[in-house]
C-alpha cells in the first residue's frame, strides 16, 4: 500500500509537471484557503451532465491524452 507521503509526492510531481512551481503553489494555496471540497466541486460539475455527455468528453479526453505507461501503481 502507498503510505501519504508517497500520494503527497507524486501529486505535488504531477502538479509542477502540469502547471509549473509557481501555479502548482497557487493552486496548492487556493485549496488550502478556500476550505476546498473536491467532492462537493465535482458534483456541482456532472450534476449539470447527462451520461452520454460525460461519456462523449471522456472518450475525447482519452483520444486527446494517451495513456504512455507512465503511471504509478499504488
Amino acid at each position: 500500500m502507498t503510505n501519504a507521503v508517497e500520494i503527497l509526492d507524486t501529486g505535488f510531481a504531477y502538479l509542477v509537471e502540469r502547471l509549473g512551481v509557481v501555479d502548482a503553489e497557487r493552486f496548492i494555496a487556493m485549496v488550502k484557503r478556500d476550505n476546498f471540497d473536491y467532492t462537493i466541486w465535482r458534483r456541482a460539475y456532472f450534476d449539470n451532465m447527462d451520461l452520454e455527455q460525460v461519456s462523449e468528453d471522456a472518450v475525447i479526453y482519452a483520444d486527446k491524452h494517451p495513456h504512455e505507461g507512465k503511471g504509478k501503481r499504488i
